[in-house]
């Protein structure tokens, strides 16, 4: 066998992050839209039309499907007979191709990661380092999968070290209500079962980058134990009504993976990972003879979908007032016009550090709506990148000072708001609006003008002025404190079991 070159290594790994930037695997795009023919939730079969139609343009104009271009992870499987004609190590390899990647002119990928975690979390500005897991195995060979895993999906990542007699079923339905919607459902869940806490999470990780093949296993039966409890947990995760993006609906998840490995008598160790809506993977081969060859899906593969956007009503607001907010009512679908700010975790702590210092703001949010995001940077005449919603959850904290000091009136973002924050909302007639997560691309078109207005070294997370048209959003808390994505899983879960079932 020829050397497997550096070179070659590099940039295959830096086409396949591009790769995945804007190609959803073909696998996800035909059972996320079997999900939506089957839906019978008006709510969940829009958010799901957006991912749809998000998909296809993001395909279309090779640009992020979502703009949390996540973390850059690396699966190696090396052949222990595999020559290399390379000075760099696997690490610095695959930390350079992710680095062309990330940075390539003509379609700049967000750069989220930040060194020092727990100290000033200064951004790398080139997405690396990535992390990496190597595994050897018989051959002359290197199998690579590549991966972004995004911000909001491995946050929900969950563990627990159950004890030899514990349910695994039972605990999977107790987390996953926990987790709410900000990993952006219709995703999968993987399943690590056995070894060590580490061995449990590296086995669902690994996992979840199989192919979906549920419909498959329902069609002929599981088995083995792993697959009669993917199967178990598939139906009764979709039964707790869920559905996409929080909303209420048949389809949580598209599919369940479980991966086990042998374990100690006192112990069971149970790892669960959740793969969002942005589901971003490729997996390629290198023998020696050359970089890997990606071939790009057919447009064929993505279904041709309209937004019906004829219910919803079209809202100025730079015009809206608090009167006007108490008529809006949860779940109400709106097109919204004119300037927003925007803002989310850093920006926010320092405004509400400056708050408590009595200092004044660099920004005026006098009757204004702030979105949570962290746009992707532009690219030819784009006024910005992808620019979808980010968790709203991790903003609770500041809203009750945002709110009471400085004039804000609304919000967007991402899934659910929790107790204090939707208390606040109540307290001071404001409203949350949800935009779909991982509808970037198709979220960025309905922004025409954009510019910084604070917090320039913060890059993607400065605070941005927005000046959109038909932005489509969603009213999750309304200005009494009524919230969908409490209302509509109940709502479905109470249904769902008066559903005959339909098999994925």
């Amino acid at each position: 066998m020829a050397a497997i070159r550096q070179e070659d290594f590099i940039q295959s790994v830096a086409d396949a992050f591009q790769f995945i930037s804007y190609y959803h695997p073909a696998d996800y795009i035909r059972n996320l839209h079997g999900a939506y023919l089957r839906e019978q939730s008006p709510a969940a079969k829009d958010a799901m039309a957006q991912i749809l139609i998000n998909s296809r343009m993001a395909a279309e104009g090779h640009r992020p499907i979502c703009q949390d271009t996540g973390i850059a992870i690396a699966f190696l499987r090396i052949g222990m007979d595999a020559r290399w004609d390379a000075r760099l190590s696997l690490q610095e390899m695959v930390d350079e191709g992710v680095r062309r990647a990330y940075t390539h002119p003509d379609n700049k990928l967000r750069a989220s990661v930040l060194a020092d975690p727990d100290g000033k979390r200064l951004n790398t500005r080139d997405n690396t380092p990535a992390v990496v897991h190597v595994e050897m195995v018989p051959g002359d060979r290197v199998e690579v999968i590549v991966a972004a895993k995004g911000g909001g999906s491995e946050n929900k990542s969950k563990f627990a070290m159950l004890l030899p007699n514990d349910s695994i079923v039972d605990w999977v339905l107790s987390v996953v209500p926990t987790m709410g919607a900000d990993w952006c459902p219709p995703g999968l869940l993987s399943l690590g079962i056995g070894g060590t806490p580490e061995k449990a999470m590296l086995m669902a990780k690994w996992a979840m980058m199989d192919p979906i093949d549920m419909p498959e296993l329902l069609a002929r039966g599981p088995k083995t134990h792993a697959e009669a409890l993917r199967v178990e947990l598939y139906e009764k995760v979709n039964a707790l009504g869920i559905g996409a993006q929080g909303l209420g609906g048949l389809t949580t998840v598209l599919d369940v993976k479980v991966s086990e490995f042998p374990t100690h008598a006192a112990s069971k160790p149970v790892a669960l990972l959740p793969n969002c809506a942005a589901t971003r993977h490729a997996h390629f081969v290198l023998d020696g003879s050359g970089p890997a060859h990606l071939e790009p899906p057919s447009l064929e593969d993505w279904p041709k979908l309209a937004l019906d956007f004829s219910a919803a009503r079209r809202v100025d607001v730079g015009q809206l007032t608090r009167a006007d907010l108490a008529q809006f009512r949860a779940g109400d679908r709106l097109l919204l016009s004119g300037k927003i700010l925007t803002g989310r975790d850093a920006a926010h702590k320092r405004l509400v550090e400056m708050l408590a210092r009595g200092e004044k703001l660099p920004v005026d949010f006098t009757n204004r709506f702030i979105y949570y995001v962290g746009p992707v940077d532009p690219v030819r005449d784009e006024v910005v990148g992808p620019a979808g919603p980010t968790t709203s959850s991790r903003m609770d904290k500041f809203v009750e000072p945002m709110l009471a000091h400085t004039g804000l009136i609304g919000m967007i973002g991402k899934s659910e708001r929790g107790p204090g924050a939707i208390e606040s909302i109540r307290k001071h007639g404001a409203v949350y609006c949800i935009a779909v997560g991982g509808a970037a691309y198709l979220v960025s078109k309905a922004i025409r003008a954009s510019k910084v207005l604070a917090f320039a070294d913060l890059g993607m997370e400065a605070i941005y002025e927005f000046e959109v048209r038909d932005m489509p959003v969603t009213v999750a808390v309304d200005a009494q404190g009524n919230a969908v994505h409490k209302s509509g899983p109940a709502e479905w879960r109470a249904k769902i079991g008066k559903i005959p079932v339909v098999a994925a």
